[in-house]
This record gives C-alpha cells, sequence and structure tokens, in this order.
C-alpha cells in the first residue's frame, strides 16, 4: 500500500498533530480557568471548559476524518478555511447541546446565555485566526523543505557519475565483437538507469526499484568480473509497498564504489528484504576494502540525506535509513511501515 504525507490533511491522522490539538485545548482551557474575575472553584471550571473544548476538537477531527475523501483534492488554504468553520460549528453545537441538557437544572437569567454564547464563539474565532497564522507558517517552511529535498533528489538524480557512463561504455563496446547480445543488455540496463534518474516520480513500487539495483549490478558484473559477488535474499512475493524513487539503487552504487571496487581481490554484496507485520526492512551490505585497499573519495554523503529526507517524507518519521560498520562489513538498513 503507498503511503503518502503529501496532502494537507494527512498530517492530521498523525500521533504529534493529535497530541498537539489536544495539548492547545488543555492549554486554552488553563488560560481560562486562570483568568482574573473567576467566580467559584477554578479546578471545577477548567475541568468543565476542558470537557467542553476536547469535544469540540473531538468533533472538528472526526468531520475532517469522514470528509477526507471528498477533501483530498483540496488545497491547504481551502481546507484551512474549511477547519475553521467546522470549529465555529462544532462550538455551536456544543453550546446548544450544553443548554438543551442544562436549561432544567440551570436557570439561566435573560440574556446571559446569548452573551455566554457569543463570547464562547468570539473565542473560538480567536483561536481558530491564530490557528490559521500559525498553520500559514508551518505550511510555508513545509513547502520550503519540499523543495529543498527536490532539489536533493535531483542532486542524487545526477549522480550517475561520468566514470560510471564512460566504464559502461567501454565494457559495451569491449562485448560487440565477442558478445554482442550481453553489449545490448548492457545499453539496454544502463537505459533503463537513465529513464529512472531523468523521470521524477515521487515513489515507485518495491519490484521496480529493486529491477533498477538488479540492472545496476548487471552492468557492475560484466566489469568487474568474479570481483563482485552478489547475493539476493528476497521474499515470494514481494511486500506490495511504494518507495522514493532511486533509494536503493543509491545505497547498492556505494556498495560496490566504496566497497568491493578498492578491494583487490573484491567481494560481496547482498541485499536482503525481510517483510515483517508491519514493517518492511531493506538491507544492504557489503565487504569493507582492506588496509592496503586504495580509499575513494568518501563524497559528502549526500545521497543518504537525500534517501533519508524523501523516505519521511513519503512515509513519515517511522521510515528510516540506518547505517553502520560491523566488523569486515558496512550495512545500510531502509525500515519502512507496510
Amino acid at each position: 500500500m503507498e503511503t503518502s504525507h503529501s496532502q494537507p490533511l494527512d498530517t492530521l491522522w498523525q500521533a504529534p498533530a493529535i497530541v498537539s490539538a489536544v495539548l492547545a485545548g488543555e492549554g486554552l482551557a488553563l488560560v481560562l480557568a486562570l483568568s482574573p474575575g473567576l467566580i467559584g472553584d477554578r479546578w471545577v471550571y477548567f475541568g468543565l471548559v476542558s470537557l467542553a473544548i476536547q469535544w469540540v476538537v473531538l468533533l472538528t477531527l472526526s468531520s475532517l476524518y469522514l470528509l477526507r475523501r471528498p477533501l483530498a483534492a483540496w488545497s491547504a488554504w481551502r481546507l484551512a478555511w474549511l477547519v475553521l468553520a467546522l470549529l465555529l460549528l462544532g462550538t455551536a453545537a456544543m453550546m446548544v447541546s450544553s443548554y438543551l441538557l442544562l436549561r432544567e437544572i440551570w436557570v439561566w437569567p435573560n440574556g446571559v446565555w446569548r452573551r455566554l454564547f457569543l463570547q464562547v464563539i468570539g473565542i473560538a474565532l480567536v483561536v481558530g485566526l491564530l490557528a490559521l497564522v500559525a498553520f500559514q507558517n508551518y505550511w510555508r517552511g513545509r513547502t520550503l523543505l519540499l523543495r529543498s529535498k527536490q532539489a536533493e533528489l535531483e542532486a542524487v538524480q545526477a549522480r550517475i557519475r561520468p566514470h560510471f557512463l564512460f566504464n559502461t561504455l567501454n565494457t559495451a563496446v569491449a562485448l560487440v565483437h565477442q558478445r554482442p547480445q550481453a553489449a545490448e543488455q548492457v545499453l539496454l540496463d544502463l537505459s533503463e538507469l537513465f529513464r529512472a534518474a531523468l523521470s521524477r516520480p515521487e515513489s515507485i513500487p518495491l519490484a521496480e526499484e529493486i529491477e533498477l539495483a538488479r540492472r545496476y549490478l548487471d552492468i557492475e558484473s560484466l566489469r568487474l568480473g568474479a570481483r563482485l559477488r552478489v547475493d539476493w535474499a528476497l521474499p515470494e512475493p514481494l511486500p506490495a509497498i511504494h518507495l522514493p524513487s532511486l533509494s536503493i539503487q543509491p545505497l547498492v552504487e556505494n556498495a560496490v564504489h566504496h566497497g568491493i571496487e578498492p578491494r583487490a581481490d573484491g567481494g560481496s554484496v547482498s541485499i536482503t528484504i525481510t517483510a515483517q507485520a508491519d514493517r518492511c526492512l531493506i538491507v544492504v551490505e557489503n565487504d569493507c576494502p582492506t588496509e592496503d585497499s586504495p580509499r575513494p573519495h568518501r563524497g559528502h554523503q549526500l545521497g543518504q540525506r537525500s534517501i533519508r529526507a524523501r523516505l519521511q517524507a513519503l512515509a513519515g518519521a517511522d521510515a528510516t535509513l540506518t547505517t553502520q560498520i560491523e566488523p569486515g562489513r558496512y550495512r545500510a538498513e531502509i525500515s519502512l511501515p507496510r
């Protein structure tokens, strides 16, 4: 199942957003309970106001959840004004319900309930407008962050390094006369890698990303020969999940370029996918260079930073990329919710 957090409504169903809404409601109740001129027990007042506010929050979020499908195509600003309208309607509904429930046991002096109703609606309006300002700042920052991630993605898409292109073409030229079919396959694999690098899909199925990694390793296997040993451990069938384009292939490329290529005797790269009940683990491991191996330029790890950012943009904080160096092995692990 594909997961995406590019829609404004998606952020409301995450635990941090729900907790923030509850805490904001409690903060408003506390401010009202501490206001000067209040008559009676402040803690009782705080409890009653807190109950009313949380009901309004629950009613607003529930309405948005029930309407999530028709609202999926709405812009962020239309949704923001809709949330404000639902907040005011929820507040009015709570006040009317309270009046109908309490009118038999609570005698309202003339005009008091109407004045209280307008005061509460006014408070809800002010709080809603302040929330709109906060949302404006949040959405502007989020938009800038997504643009930054897109720029990093474009940098990753340009990471098919010139030396890899030249080496691949030289390999194809060397195979033209001896193994023409292999040369043709090398060029087909190379064209597929460039197609993926130049296209801009937000996410692709896991099977397609695995196929890109296979094509890359097929090219490098022809170039490095017996020095490159590849081990695949894939479940059948593959988990039906999506992940950002060019998430696995750069990890495999790093494994070959930084781990296998410097070793005189070569080494192994293993790709393991484990499907758990609620997660999918993708592990890329490679042999580390020996002490006497030439050290390639380590780079700036832009690719790994971009993968982390794009994973979180697609699937939230539950999606991670971790790396570690074990004795003689380098390990990169992508963890995605299913």
